[in-house]
């Protein structure tokens, strides 16, 4: 299929990629792992991981995307053969899996900015109480399809008049109402405190495996590498787009946006907190959204003086987490269309039936927040396979001939050198296997029935869940390959 539509400019395929990339995770997940893996020190590893995870993947997704000119399945059937086409409908599912219950956190964000407009959000008395009210009721369902209508629109308009343009809103409005938050969040009083914590490394820490093993894993989970998404968006990349380049913007980009929320978090606990400051960052909460949805509305109703300007800085903060989650889910959406286009589908129909599965398969995570972090759990953790799978696609198909041929080729004027041979052949798989095996095993330490499938977080869980579907793709690899290049 011959692709017809392009991102217009380079500033408009980074900032939706940038989109990808920047998500809720960049705000309340990052925070709460840097304290609990000794600030500073957590810092080191997860540069390091940045450059032998997550940017040679994006290099990766953008090369395939941009050859192949296909979603998923197609992209990796073209790279590894047409045998391995299941790789790529468990990298979409994975995906999909996760806009399911991702709709149901943009919901949640949508909620929350439109209670801090209002001033209902900084008089409630008790958060908690708050929290579990709304996330466990029936409005929860309401929000999550607002989410889910909005960014099926945005898809449903195309790249250029819907996904870059409302980019170009979203992650530039973003990355201004970060900036004004940080602003007044490092002008308050002992704020220095928490930015002394952020930066300050300890030996003590740097030599424990699990703050590594947690670098990498934020890496994974954090910058959008081997989701399939910046591959997606890499279909419509411009013949003359520097791969290289693009790659290192959307990576330390991304990473940029995360130390810039962190100091601003960082520096608002330790200058408002009249308790322990860490016991309050390092909280996780119901599906790990204590530190933003229950802690932080509290910090904002203390920022100032002055209630209107409380109001407006709450505001502002969950304003741009909505921005966040919703140009991340945009991607999903659009993956998940891209999958049915290349089905032969026409966008209109495929965004319907992406749409109304999305708000469909998203209630169960809307009305439960165990059934949230089951879901949450299981694809969170797929998406290593994701990466591990986009690494070994390009192992079949040579890594130093796709080096030089592919991520050197047209349009690259920065030339990638011999470590991404090095890093793709043998380090995403050492990483893919060590971060996999520590996970499923450590969930033996907490869950005794580990086997169980039934339970939320355990191994065995996510095993049923990936067997079955990675058993029903390779039955089906045969079918799936041939619809895909039907045409």
């Amino acid at each position: 299929m011959k692709e017809k539509e392009f991102f217009t400019s380079r500033w408009g395929l980074i900032l939706a990629t940038l989109g990808i990339a920047i998500g809720t995770g960049n705000i309340w997940r990052f925070s709460r792992i840097v304290a609990q893996n000794g600030g500073g020190s957590f810092l080191i590893p997860w540069v390091v991981f940045l450059l032998i995870w997550s940017v040679p993947l994006i290099i990766t997704e953008f090369a395939i995307g941009k050859s192949a000119r296909m979603g998923p399945i197609g992209a990796i059937s073209k790279t590894a053969g047409n045998k391995y086409g299941w790789m790529g409908a468990f990298i979409a599912l994975v995906t999909t899996a996760i806009m399911f219950y991702y709709s149901v956190v943009a919901g949640w964000c949508i909620r929350y900015f439109i209670s801090a407009v209002s001033g209902e959000l900084l008089s409630v008395h008790n958060h908690l109480d708050y929290w579990n009210e709304f996330s466990g009721g029936y409005n929860s369902i309401y929000f999550h399809f607002t989410a889910i209508l909005l960014c099926s629109v945005v898809v449903y308009k195309g790249v250029v008049k819907g996904i870059e343009k409302v980019n170009k809103l979203l992650v530039s409005s973003l990355i201004i109402i970060l900036f004004v938050l940080f602003v007044r969040a490092v002008s308050l009083p002992d704020a220095i405190n928490g930015i002394e914590y952020f930066f300050t490394p300890s030996l003590e820490y740097l030599l424990n495996y699990k703050v590594w093993l947690n670098a990498l894993t934020q890496n994974a989970w954090d910058t959008g590498a081997g989701w399939g998404l910046i591959l997606t968006y890499a279909i419509y990349m411009r013949k003359k787009e520097d791969i290289p380049l693009n790659a290192a913007l959307i990576g330390f980009g991304n990473n940029s946006i995360s130390l810039i929320a962190g100091i601003t978090i960082f520096s608002t606990v330790f200058a408002l907190s009249s308790v322990d400051a860490m016991n309050q960052i390092t909280q996780s909460g119901p599906a790990n959204t204590g530190l933003t949805f229950i802690y932080l509305p509290i910090l904002f109703g203390q920022i100032s003086g002055n209630m209107t300007l409380n109001t407006i800085f709450a505001s502002l903060f969950f304003l741009g987490l909505t921005f966040a989650a919703l140009s991340s889910l945009i991607s999903m959406v659009e993956l998940s269309t891209r999958t049915l286009i290349d089905f032969g589908m026409q966008r209109k129909k495929s965004i319907i039936i992406v749409g109304s599965l999305g708000f469909i398969f998203g209630i169960p995570s809307a009305l439960s927040i165990d059934f949230f972090t089951n879901q949450d759990w299981v694809w969170g953790i797929g998406l290593i396979l994701s990466g591990a799978f986009i690494a070994f696609a390009v192992r079949k198909y040579d890594v130093e001939k796709f080096r030089k041929e592919i991520v050197n080729g047209s349009g690259s004027d920065i030339k990638v050198g011999g470590w991404y041979t090095v890093i793709i052949k043998y380090l995403i798989p050492v990483q893919a296997v060590i971060l996999l095996g520590w996970w499923l095993i450590s969930s033996v330490s907490w869950e005794p029935e580990w086997w169980n499938p039934f339970h939320t977080e355990n191994a065995g869980t996510c095993l049923l869940q990936w067997g079955l579907f990675i058993s029903l793709f390779i039955g089906l690899n045969r079918y799936i390959t041939r619809k895909t290049f039907a045409d």
